[in-house]
């Protein structure tokens, strides 16, 4: 054990490589792993834009990734250790064999095949395990991708296994690693138990991908509340909790339409939804109203409405349309002949049944806000069932202080995972396992 430590005791001494400033240095900042019953996916997660080098090593068998000019600084620490006793992945171990290297190598329990990807938005590389000679089902998802509509589509690097036989480094100083989360790759829309329903659930159609759309953004702030708390910045601090949540817990993919300040026009938020062949759409905004006793939170669908109420949240949301008079009738037509609006009202049902909840915990007598249909411009053209959220109102002085803490903000996340989650197990035939109960397969 002495003979191990000191040589790693110099190494976290030792400055980065020359030329290179300790500042510029990228961060390996933590290592989730999903299993589910074909594969296991290892995502490690790094501070930027990185290079990185694979090999494999026999006896015993394992795989290593070296990430160039980095240093890990998981939970804090520059070394990092994990038994998993998966099926095909014994032991996870991190540390930086040499100054400006981080190494991460995954101690097999068999001689998996493996693939490495390369993504984006966030920098990170997944890792995805796989029995020996059993090549990947075309019906799994591609690995979580963030991207925003002002960054390209995600390059992505693929490294198909390399038979090079370069001993991986001893790395054995203790660490955490994250909670395992379930995978449930493909889910399968189930028809109610009538007989009834969606042509969705009649052809069992799945769910893959999320979109999520954090309103407004740049010059358009949305509306403010009474300290200043602007609309633009709250919703896009959410989603990106959401979007971890989502990531995290159900091994979807995540796409976010942007992820920083910038304006993006009503109708290029679908637009980015239909390109990326997105299963859900979930915009997500905050409300206003000329009488600060207002609070409360409720769910949209699109569809025509006659409602003063309902007409003056979408009049208020799309303000920043180009669409003229001309364009009318198309719009209508639009709204009123797309052939989702059933399944756009379950899910946002389900949103709704998850936040106010949430909702009446922190403001004890608010009303349920319920479940509306409105001509949303942000909503029009989507070919999946979508929905806007608005999460409270910004007028409302307690429900503005309430919205401006980091705890609350996470707990509504938490309640919109919720209800995206009821939504996708509304349409699926097996329940999501839990983790300890893979562990017992």
């Amino acid at each position: 054990m002495k003979r191990l430590l000191i040589p790693l005791l110099a190494l976290l001494a030792a400055g980065p490589p020359a030329g290179i400033c300790a500042d510029e240095l990228l961060r390996v900042t933590a290592v989730r792993l999903w299993p589910s019953a074909e594969a296991t996916r290892v995502v490690i997660e790094v501070s930027g834009e990185f290079e990185f080098h694979a090999e494999r090593a026999h006896n015993p068998e394992r795989i290593f990734f070296d990430v160039r000019h980095s240093r890990p600084h998981i939970e804090g620490r520059r070394y990092y250790s994990e038994t998993v006793g998966d099926k095909l992945l014994k032991k996870i171990r991190v540390a930086e064999p040499q100054a400006g290297v981080t190494r991460v190598v995954l101690d097999l329990q068999s001689n998996a095949d493996y693939t490495a990807t390369k993504l984006l938005n966030p920098d990170r590389l997944v890792v995805e395990l796989r029995p020996k000679d059993t090549a990947p089902q075309q019906a799994q998802p591609s690995p979580p991708a963030l991207v925003s509509d002002s960054t390209p589509a995600p390059a992505q690097a693929v490294v198909t296994p390399s038979l090079a036989t370069a001993p991986a480094p001893d790395i054995a100083a203790p660490a955490r690693i994250s909670d395992a989360a379930p995978v449930e790759s493909s889910r399968a829309a189930k028809l109610p138990s009538d007989g009834s329903g969606s042509l969705t659930r009649a052809l069992g159609l799945k769910i893959r991908r999320v979109v999520i759309d954090p309103g407004h953004g740049g010059h358009d702030e949305g509306c403010s509340g009474p300290t200043g708390l602007l609309e633009k910045d709250l919703v896009l601090d959410v989603a990106l909790r959401l979007g971890k949540l989502i990531e995290s817990r159900m091994g979807s993919e995540v796409i976010f339409t942007r992820t920083d300040d910038t304006f993006i026009p009503l109708e290029r938020r679908t637009e980015i939804a239909n390109e990326k062949k997105a299963d859900l759409f979930l915009s997500i905004h905050a409300n206003s109203s000329p009488y600060p006793r207002i609070a409360g939170v409720e769910s949209y669908y699109l569809n025509l409405t006659g409602s003063k109420d309902a007409l003056e949240v979408a009049t208020r949301e799309n303000a920043s349309s180009d669409k003229s008079v001309f364009e009318l009738r198309d719009l209508i037509q639009k709204i009123a002949l797309q052939d989702k609006v059933e399944e756009s009202k379950t899910f946002a049902a389900d949103i709704q049944s998850a936040l106010f909840p949430f909702a009446v915990h922190y403001i004890p007598g608010i009303k349920n806000r319920g479940v509306k249909k409105a001509p949303f411009v942000v909503l029009i053209g989507a070919s999946m069932p979508s929905v806007l959220a608005e999460i409270g109102f910004l007028t409302n002085p307690r429900e503005e202080a309430l919205l401006k803490k980091p705890e609350h903000r996470q707990k509504l996340a938490e309640a919109l995972y919720r209800g995206v989650f009821r939504y996708t197990q509304s349409l699926s035939h097996v329940e999501v396992a839990q983790a300890a109960d893979r562990a017992k397969n």
